[in-house]
């Protein structure tokens, strides 16, 4: 019987332990960057403290500093807000439209833009705002 060489079964368990290191690292990399990745146009916002909302998916406008109308990330003129909320429309009763302005920019260009959206039709407006503590 020294002749016969050792016959060896197949392998029945798969070795996952270099699979489970690189999701644990992605997951670890993933949680830690989250954070810093925000969409959308940067807006310097004013705190203030307001009541715990729960959010409702919608169209976000933004108001830079330097007075440039954001809707969602595309840069417009207030007169063309109409024809992005056109489709917007059948649900505007509900639809909350939610308005981010900077600290600096002036109330007058606040107030063009809100009425720009109650003249569609748009009642549901809400005004973003940072929870105070959120900046240094």
């Amino acid at each position: 019987m020294a002749g016969r060489r050792k016959h060896f079964g197949s392998l029945t368990e798969i070795n996952i332990t270099s699979l489970v290191d690189v999701t644990l690292t992605l997951l670890i990399i993933f949680m830690l960057t989250a954070p810093y990745i925000q969409g959308g146009v940067e807006v310097n916002l004013p705190q203030a403290e307001t009541r715990s909302q729960v959010v409702k998916e919608g169209p976000v406008i933004s108001v830079t500093d330097n007075r440039q109308v954001y809707f969602m990330e595309q840069a417009v003129e207030i007169a063309d807000l109409a024809g992005l909320m056109a489709p917007y429309a059948d649900t505007k009763d509900t639809t909350p439209v939610y308005l981010r302005c900077g600290e600096e920019v002036p109330y007058g260009m606040v107030v063009k833009v809100m009425a720009a959206l109650e003249r569609e039709g748009f009642v549901n407006l809400s005004l973003v705002a940072d929870p105070p503590g959120t900046r240094e």
